[in-house]
């Protein structure tokens, strides 16, 4: 191994060391009996979303497989926050970094990737990315990441501070510390693969609900075990959902799924806001939807326990998309119907 390299690894490393671990909130406000809901808040990491711990054991991943060197220059296809983290650590090790994204991406991100000294190319559909991902790789002689083949191999399953050992250690002094339902959105499906994992790892009797946007074929591939379905179009939720059943998808480590409409994700993210002063994104909008639906069932059956889902990133970046409401009314559609159900759940 090179000098660079080894000394690549070690700046990595030590920015790990640097980072405390993400907030775990309660909703206290919530008002379902019997039933606690939790927030896993990975919008405080340095690059401010969940995929900051992914584009971490990515550059760890290549740097070890010998895959990256000190003139190598990376390339992803990423919708936003994938390719904001790996450009702070293609920064961090200086190196160049190109991100492959849909024109449609919010110019927050696209400013935060060039922020940090990456480039963007643009493609007109999010079916395009990784093909011409590929291409760049070829044309600069670089090196295509992949987070959506290589995302579930990064990352260390077992424990080492993941992000599954991380909820179950946060929760150990709760009423319920062992969660009844775990609820995470998929992209490269990377991380429900680790809490999947690490729940059957440990022994826990915690189930792993996937929730799936409109438009993404992980919900359809699930159900009917075909890992071979493709759609035509994206996903409108940005940074979940895909095109295709990647790599990374672990079937067999979910316990269940359930399709979030894409309207009902953006009402449930402004009722978060609304309701609790929580300003996420539209992801978080979908993973909460899941987990109110699941706490709800519960509170119906009489079953006691507690549910953890993810703030996946920061509102912030999303005040000329997601919360620009002309732009949801021409991107999205009409949200009043699951505005009138969010508005049926008790809150203190």
């Amino acid at each position: 191994m090179s000098h660079w390299v080894s000394k690549a690894i070690q700046t990595i490393n030590a920015d790990f060391q640097r980072s405390a671990d993400t907030h775990l909130i309660k909703l206290d406000q919530l008002a379902i009996q019997g039933v606690d809901v939790y927030l896993k808040d990975e919008s405080t990491h340095p690059t401010g979303s969940l995929k900051h711990r992914l584009a971490r054991s990515l550059f760890l991943y290549a740097l070890c497989n010998g895959k990256i060197h000190q003139n190598t220059t990376v390339i992803e296809a990423s919708s936003g926050s994938t390719a904001v983290s790996e450009a702070y650590f293609a920064k961090m090790i200086g190196i160049p970094f190109v991100a492959v994204m849909p024109r449609s991406t919010a110019q927050s991100k696209i400013a935060l990737i060039e922020r940090y000294g990456g480039e963007c190319h643009f493609v007109d559909c999010p079916t395009q990315m990784h093909s011409e991902a590929k291409r760049v790789a070829n044309e600069l002689n670089g090196y295509f990441m992949d987070q959506f083949l290589y995302a579930e191999r990064a990352t260390d399953w077992r424990g080492n501070n993941n992000i599954a050992e991380s909820i179950f250690e946060q929760m150990s002094a709760e009423p319920h510390p062992i969660p009844h339902t775990i609820v995470m959105s998929a992209g490269t499906g990377g991380t429900s693969a680790t809490i999947g994992r690490y729940i059957r790892y440990k022994g826990l009797t915690t189930k792993l609900m996937v929730v799936d946007p409109q438009h993404s074929v992980f919900f359809d591939s699930f159900y009917q075990k075909d890992h071979t379905l493709t759609s035509q179009r994206g996903s409108r939720i940005e940074g979940i959902g895909r095109p295709q059943v990647e790599a990374s998808f672990q079937h067999d480590v979910i316990d269940t799924m359930l399709r979030v409409p894409d309207a009902a994700s953006i009402a449930t993210m402004r009722w978060l806001n609304e309701k609790m002063g929580i300003k996420a994104g539209p992801s978080t909008g979908t993973n909460l939807w899941g987990a109110l639906n699941e706490a709800q069932a519960m509170e119906k059956e009489g079953v006691t326990g507690s549910i953890v889902t993810l703030m996946c990133d920061s509102g912030e970046r999303y005040k000329d998309t997601y919360y620009n409401t002309s732009w949801v009314d021409n991107n999205i559609g009409e949200t009043s119907e699951f505005d009138t159900t969010l508005d049926r759940i008790k809150v203190a």
